[in-house]
């Protein structure tokens, strides 16, 4: 079954495009009632700033690379991403006071849906992330650019090798960076909805 678009799906479509005028909008409706979530559960202004970033950064990412669909308000899956962003922060830091304030928003089962789908994405990528990291030395390089300029026979023509090569590279190259995520204990974590 075919997911239906909802009409906050502006919102995704203005990160993609940097549309500063929609995303202008987007803060000055939706980040005061974070903001003020965030400030009544031990955190303050800056704290509040930098969830709603971590969190816009996300949702672009997931947008980006898995053709996300918004399927329901924006509103309350913002909201829901960035408070769990906010209680995982607060977990950290092993910070025990929290105040539940949950008539801000409603929330429905198809935001929770969607934002745990945006969580698992982001614990996906950041292993993955981690485990490129680990990789090191010319594997992670290889990759690096075979990520930023896509095309194969350029990142050959960079590195100074033959298209044969840098092919037959970097699919070891993923081989063992997939043996490494796989390998991890958190992978096992990573379950999909």
């Amino acid at each position: 079954m075919d997911k239906k678009q909802h009409s906050d799906h502006k919102y995704i479509i203005a990160l993609l495009n940097n549309d500063n005028r929609v995303l202008n909008e987007l803060y000055q409706k939706f980040s005061n009632k974070i903001v003020r979530y965030i400030i009544n559960n031990s955190g303050n202004y800056d704290d509040a700033q930098d969830v709603i970033q971590e969190t816009l950064i996300t949702i672009y990412r997931q947008a980006k690379e898995k053709k996300f669909i918004l399927t329901c308000p924006f509103e309350a899956y913002f909201f829901l991403l960035c408070k769990r962003k906010w209680l995982n922060k607060i977990n950290k830091k092993e910070i025990k006071k929290v105040t539940v304030l949950l008539d801000i928003v409603s929330i429905t089962d198809e935001q929770e849906h969607l934002a745990a789908e945006t969580e698992i994405f982001e614990k996906r990528t950041s292993l993955f992330e981690e485990k490129l990291l680990e990789l090191g030395g010319k594997c992670k390089e290889l990759l690096d650019l075979a990520f930023k300029i896509k095309k194969m026979q350029k990142v050959a023509e960079v590195l100074g090798v033959s298209y044969g090569y840098a092919r037959k590279k970097k699919s070891e190259c993923i081989g063992k960076l997939v043996k490494m995520v796989k390998g991890s204990s958190k992978f096992n974590n990573l379950t999909t909805i």
